[in-house]
């Protein structure tokens, strides 16, 4: 399927994912890994499962975040990066009840350096203060999320557990909170672990205009992404088939759009 105009932030908590691109890129990537995808001016991508476990389950879980591009990075050349689970800040807070917070920084910052986004994204420029943090907090553990600065887009998902407090109200699983971002957030778990993310930045400030998998600033330029993906189908398909996947042995791996090569365990 195609891209054009964002970002994608595929975050795998279990499970593999085959990458396969229309720039010859690739990888396999997974069980804590991240893969920051800029497709820019267009890039086609295939995204596979494969189910290396003959004898028992191949249980999977991810989730995958668009970040806006601002117009004038909207039509940079492809790329992407990979962010392993070795490299990522894992940051462990104890509240007062010894219960513990387990925070894993993809991007933002809080005490830990954490690795560069790619070099046209929104998430750059650390004045964007974007933040994707996957929050784990014990049962009936309590965690005060920092505030940052006023006029951030800033909101939390609450994607496993039962419930929370916040301010006072009680908080059911599967719903997103929109936070004031220059206060800080005080959340009280209830009896079960809770997971949850948060994700946050400064508002690029421009027109959105999405089409499927096109994320522009007008209609014009959401059809004009449709005819260039018909005439040019973003460079064509490399790969010997659309369901490209790398087989049963395969390790981790990264061959980016240039050619390097990462090669993990």
């Amino acid at each position: 399927h195609p891209h054009r105009g964002f970002e994608t932030v595929t975050v795998v908590r279990k499970g593999l994912v085959d990458h396969a691109d229309s720039a010859g890129g690739a990888g396999r990537y997974g069980n804590g890994d991240v893969q920051w995808m800029t497709a820019g001016k267009g890039l086609q991508h295939s995204e596979m499962f494969p189910l290396l476990n003959q004898d028992k389950e191949n249980p999977f879980e991810l989730f995958q975040i668009w970040i806006n591009l601002p117009a004038a990075n909207k039509f940079v050349e492809p790329t992407f990066k990979m962010i392993w689970s070795e490299q990522q800040a894992k940051e462990d807070f104890i509240d007062s009840n010894g219960k513990k917070t387990e925070i894993e920084v993809v991007a933002g910052r809080i005490n830990k350096d954490t690795p560069t986004p790619p070099p046209n994204s929104w998430a750059r420029n650390p004045d964007n203060h974007v933040a994707i943090w996957n929050i784990k907090i014990e049962a009936n553990g309590a965690f005060k999320l920092p505030k940052a600065v006023a006029g951030l887009n800033r909101n939390l998902y609450f994607y496993k557990g039962d419930e929370l407090q916040i301010e006072g109200e009680k908080i059911d699983v599967y719903k997103g909170i929109k936070l004031e971002s220059d206060q800080d957030t005080v959340i009280q778990n209830g009896n079960t672990d809770a997971h949850l993310v948060l994700l946050q930045g400064k508002p690029i400030g421009e027109p959105v205009v999405r089409y499927g998998p096109f994320v522009m600033n007008s209609n014009e330029e959401v059809e004009q992404a449709m005819k260039d993906y018909q005439n040019t189908q973003f460079g064509g398909w490399p790969w010997e088939r659309t369901d490209k996947n790398h087989g049963p042995t395969k390790g981790r791996f990264a061959k980016h759009i240039g050619g390097e090569l990462e090669e993990k365990n």
